[in-house]
């Protein structure tokens, strides 16, 4: 039998064989096309953050809003996939509470006067790690947005929940009481 039509698990439809994947409206795209990376970006967060969802010492103060912000991911990737859909799923309200979770953390940490290195406890080395990758996210989103529309706010939703990830970096450290290491 050959390995083209060997039996495969029903979530597997065997459509993207050929380097193409599907959006929300059927359309068909390059899996190597802009849309698509933001997309799997998007994902590649979500994942991390889940990793951090999973640590045993995650501070309760973050674990509610960073379910948030997953939760919150599925719109952001919903209006990616939604090639030229005027329906918007993430709105201002969405940011709203990103600056308010900022907000919250920031009055309650140390200023900044240099930079940080990534780093200190597990759970703020993987937020650190899921700051990065949302800034990739964020430059593929804006890539394709100078190529098709895009709902804008998914811009600013992400530029900033790569803020809020970094204060929550700072938080897990201070939990933790693990030094901030300045450069």
């Amino acid at each position: 039998m050959s390995i083209l039509h060997m039996a495969r698990p029903r979530i597997s439809t065997g459509t993207g064989d050929d380097g193409t994947t599907g959006l929300l409206r059927g359309e068909r795209v390059s899996k190597s096309a802009l849309r698509i990376h933001a997309l799997g970006t998007i994902d590649e967060l979500n994942s991390i953050l889940g990793v951090v969802l999973s640590e045993n010492g995650l501070p309760e103060e973050l674990r509610l809003p960073i379910e948030h912000v997953q939760r919150a991911l599925f719109n952001v990737g919903a209006d990616i996939a939604a090639s030229g859909e005027q329906r918007h799923r993430l709105s201002a309200v969405f940011i709203g509470e990103l600056e308010q979770w900022g907000l919250s953390m920031e009055s309650s940490l140390p200023k900044l006067s240099h930079f940080l290195l990534p780093g200190g406890s597990r759970i703020a080395a993987l937020l650190h790690q899921a700051r990065a990758v949302c800034r990739r996210a964020e430059r593929w989103v804006v890539a394709l947005s100078q190529e098709e529309r895009v709902n804008p706010e998914v811009r600013v939703y992400l530029n900033r929940l790569s803020d809020c990830l970094f204060l929550a970096a700072r938080m897990a450290n201070r939990e933790e009481e693990r030094i901030e290491i300045e450069v």
